[in-house]
């Protein structure tokens, strides 16, 4: 499941000539990928600290040199992705790279198998924060069925009581039509990650063609992952080779 959260990142400020100065970003984030992503880190750091400190030979430098690679790769693909939206730019961390996308420079949002972004020269970008959940969608199907059974039986049974000529009870017609309405009303249940792209959607359509939107795409590489793990895979080579 995904939820939006304040940012707490740095906050960008708008451009002249808008309305508000200082704003906040919208974050979407995998609350799973993140407890998945700590508890997998927590083992980690278990056994490598274990293997440094009671280990010999060669152990604690290949415990070393496995933390080194497996850190900051379970870090780039648990913890780091998350997608940051405000009125102006769509900002994109996935687990290796950073793309910041203005909202004139969007194409579409697609969801499929993944859920992803396409640029105007027809450039796509997965949204690694907003993984797609088949189990999500059946479970949201199956409620909707389950609901719109119950009101066809709430609708059923307050026409049975009617009587030609006579007012159905107020109690059970005003609970029968209030479900209906509701059940209109709230539309079809959503996956969560469905959801939060409906309103990346909408915020598309609506902000698209402001004059704060426009700009260039920019993708920037996270070396701050690639160093450390090249470094500890580079490692770990050598200490297998040496036997």
């Amino acid at each position: 499941m995904t939820t939006p959260d304040p940012s707490r990142e740095p906050e960008p400020t708008k451009p002249a000539g808008t309305a508000t100065t200082p704003y906040k970003d919208r974050v979407y984030r995998s609350p799973a990928g993140v407890v998945g992503g700590v508890l997998v880190l927590a083992i980690v750091a278990w056994l490598g600290i274990d293997a440094v400190v009671v280990g010999e030979g060669r152990t604690p430098w290949l415990a070393l040199a496995t933390m080194l690679f497996l850190g900051p790769v379970v870090f780039a693909y648990t913890l780091r992705p998350a997608v940051f939206v405000n009125d102006d730019r769509l900002r994109i961390r996935n687990p290796l790279r950073l793309i910041v996308l203005p909202w004139g420079q969007v194409a579409s949002l697609r969801s499929g198998f993944s859920n992803e972004v396409v640029d105007d020269s027809g450039t796509k970008y997965q949204l690694w924060a907003l993984p797609v959940s088949v189990r999500a969608r059946s479970r949201a199907a199956r409620q909707d069925a389950r609901a719109a059974r119950a009101a066809a039986r709430a609708g059923q049974g307050a026409s049975g009581r009617g009587r030609p000529g006579a007012a159905v009870p107020g109690g059970v017609a005003g609970a029968a039509g209030l479900g209906a309405d509701a059940a209109v009303a709230g539309g079809p249940r959503r996956a969560e990650t469905d959801q939060a792209m409906d309103e990346l959607r909408e915020l598309h359509e609506r902000r698209q063609g402001e004059p704060g939107t426009q700009g260039e795409v920019t993708v920037r590489w996270a070396y701050e992952i690639i160093a450390p793990a090249v470094a500890g895979a580079v490692l770990l080579g050598v200490l297998w080779g040496l036997g």
